[in-house]
């Protein structure tokens, strides 16, 4: 594999706090995963060697002693406990860290020893193999190794303590190894900063199972494997094949994706980390170490994750099991009240890149039926207008759309009324079923008078004076101290209007004047280097940092936090304006070092420096990043559609910012 597969991190990196900071990931294409940091500190109740599909965590660490001839004794691991102290402090010896081909290895060095570790996963299996290797030593040395495993079961999101309930025994987690001697004991209060940082409770206790211990000379490996699937007969690898299959398996995505360089190589790898199988099928988790897998997410990030890596295959697959959306909407709309439009767009976006006619076919029941339970109000808390043919969210379902963040006193962006953004999704909802029932040989006609009524409303009802769009048009009474009036048209500034631009069958599309001025308020007021902020600064309400506690950081979500997906439909509707976009994704290639290694994190705070927060790993953002990629690489030549009359397909796509008044609801 050429060079560009490698990131490395140098003794500095390492030894530094700037270890704690990167995180690694590895996946087992099942939902499960490995993933920790550089220096190898745990920072978070996530880090683990071993965490269960169904966010389980197990095996919390693998602590290495290494003893030399002579009796000199070195502690590798790195550990931080609630008394605030350091120990051991092994990333101190720590001589690089690197991930080649999306396997992670650490080496440390003592004099002419280096010792190296290596983490991989089974594809397939929630098993992971940490391989220990003496890389060098001198003539005839022998060196002595020991693996002190600590362990846990627990959820994800929790932690456990020695002082819990009655100790039930479970087989649950199969640890192997050479030369185990069981121990029996509890780590108290293991510290993790980041929960700290998140006000979470920051403190674990871990239960100490026991030790493995083998005597190595230069280039003999020791191998723990630990695995969840405890009832599979079928026996592991040995580690250094599981390494290799691993490194093999990312090869073989990379040349699949005619990944050219080395930022190209290294997204097709953080995109596979999302593309799972769940009960025979493909999903997508919508980020790590805590989310799950969700509509909206998966469709949102359809087109980079699946066709910017030339996955169609598994994508088709993804589509299909989709099918009976329809039928289902009613408790889909509990989650989201945009997530079936976005897989008639992620439906609309693969037929149209791939030419499938026989999944065309296969699915316009299912765009079909989608479209019918939006016109027939099967969606609770979703109708449309008679008046103007619009999507409306009545006053209980105001926080279903994507900023749909929850305090207990109700939503903090409650967007009731008519969003910009779903309102967009539902035009080019109606042009893609227009499309598709034409490719289909079946007459749209209805569907084109449909679509253009509903393009000619938006228009008229969304264009705020502000020279941009309404965020949310027919809303509830602002909360203005001297109070207002019974509806609310909000021209804050957001980046949801961009959809109006940036869809293959955006409702604006033909409005250029419109279309340049939203542009340039986007680009001037919410466009930073990680991403779009989901509020300009000088609102009312705007805040700039994403930090504290749980209700603060909830608060500030989408109040101006910069989300890093925005630069897709940015990047769409600039080039659907004839605009540049190569410069876009600049800053988050290097972003790719600096948190989740080789990923792109979920949001940003909205203020310089632009500080990643969030999820270090989010399925959205790397697409988002890989599709701008693909768009640039294109030039602006993606497929995509010409206006819902001729139902041919062309390309729609950009985004841009400025400032303005204050009227926040």
């Amino acid at each position: 594999m050429p060079p560009g597969s490698v990131m490395t991190f140098g003794p500095h990196a390492c030894a530094t706090p700037a270890g704690f900071e990167g995180e690694w990931l590895v996946t087992d294409g099942l939902g499960g995963y490995a993933t920790g940091t550089i220096a190898g500190l745990r920072t978070r109740r996530y880090h683990a060697l071993l965490v269960t599909p169904a966010r389980q965590v197990a095996l919390a660490a693998l602590d290495p002693v290494l003893r030399l001839p002579g009796g000199a004794e070195h502690r590798l691991a790195v550990h931080e406990w609630g008394s605030g102290a350091l120990d051991p402090t092994g990333h101190h010896h720590l001589e690089s860290f690197d991930i080649v081909d999306g396997v992670p290895r650490w080496r440390w060095r003592f004099g002419g020893y280096v010792l190296e570790r290596e983490v991989a996963m089974v594809y397939g299996r929630n098993a992971v193999a940490v391989v220990h290797r003496l890389v060098a030593a001198p003539p005839g040395a022998q060196v002595r190794l020991v693996l002190g495993a600590l362990c846990t079961w627990r959820d994800a999101d929790g932690e456990r303590f020695s002082s819990g309930g009655e100790l039930v025994v479970e087989d649950v987690m199969r640890l192997d190894g050479p030369g185990f001697k069981p121990v029996g004991e509890w780590y108290l209060d293991a510290y993790h900063r980041e929960e700290a940082a998140r006000g979470l409770n920051p403190v674990e206790d871990l239960w100490a199972a026991g030790t493995f211990t083998a005597d190595l000379r230069a280039g003999e490996t020791l191998t723990v494997t630990a695995r969840s699937d405890v009832e599979d007969p079928t026996p592991l690898p040995d580690g250094p094949a599981i390494v290799e299959a691993a490194r093999r398996r990312a090869r073989k995505l990379i040349r699949q994706a005619g990944a050219r360089g080395f930022e190209d190589r290294l997204l097709t790898l953080a995109a596979d980390a999302f593309i799972i199988q769940r009960d025979g099928h493909p999903d997508v988790v919508a980020g790590y170490p805590w989310f799950g897998s969700y509509l909206r997410d998966t469709m949102t990030a359809y087109e980079g994750l699946f066709l910017d890596t030339n996955r169609a295959a598994e994508g088709r697959a993804l589509l299909r099991s989709h099918a009976g959306l329809g039928a289902r909407m009613r408790a889909e709309a509990l989650a989201d009240a945009d997530g079936p439009l976005w897989y008639v767009h992620a439906v609309d976006r693969h037929i149209a890149r791939t030419g499938d006619d026989s999944l065309a076919a296969e699915l316009l029941p299912a765009v079909e039926s989608v479209v019918a339970a939006y016109t027939k109000g099967t969606m609770d808390g979703v109708t449309i207008d008679a008046l103007d043919g619009l999507l409306r969210l009545d006053a209980d379902h105001g926080g279903r759309t994507w900023m749909n963040a929850h305090l207990p006193r109700g939503p903090v962006t409650p967007r009731d009324g008519k969003p910009v953004e779903l309102n967009a999704l539902w035009a080019n909802a109606l042009g893609a079923l227009a499309a598709l029932r034409e490719r289909c040989g079946r007459d749209a006609s209805v569907v084109h008078a449909r679509r253009d009524a509903v393009r000619a409303q938006f228009v008229k009802r969304f264009r705020a004076p502000d020279g941009w769009l309404f965020d949310v048009v027919d809303a509830g009474p602002a909360p203005y101290p001297k109070g207002g009036s019974g509806v609310h048209d909000d021209s804050v500034l957001r980046p949801n209007q961009l959809l109006a631009f940036s869809l293959p069958y955006a409702p604006a599309a033909d409005e250029t004047r419109l279309r340049d001025d939203v542009l340039r308020a986007v680009g001037e007021s919410l466009l930073t280097p990680l991403g779009l902020r989901t509020l300009a600064p000088g609102e009312y309400g705007y805040l700039g940092g994403h930090r504290g506690g749980v209700v603060a950081r909830d608060t500030a979500y989408h109040q101006g936090t910069v989300w890093p997906w925005w630069l897709g439909p940015y990047a769409d509707a600039m080039c659907a304006a004839g605009r540049p976009v190569d410069a876009l994704p600049a800053a988050l290639t290097g972003h790719l070092s600096e948190c989740g290694l080789g990923s792109v994190s979920e949001i940003a705070e909205g203020d310089a420096p632009y500080r990643p927060t969030g999820a270090p790993f989010s399925a959205r953002s790397v697409a988002a990043l890989l599709h701008a990629r693909t768009v640039i690489r294109q030039n602006c030549n993606v497929q995509a559609a010409q206006p819902a009359q001729s139902g041919k397909l062309k390309l729609a796509r950009e985004a841009g910012p400025r400032k303005r008044r204050n009227a926040l609801r």
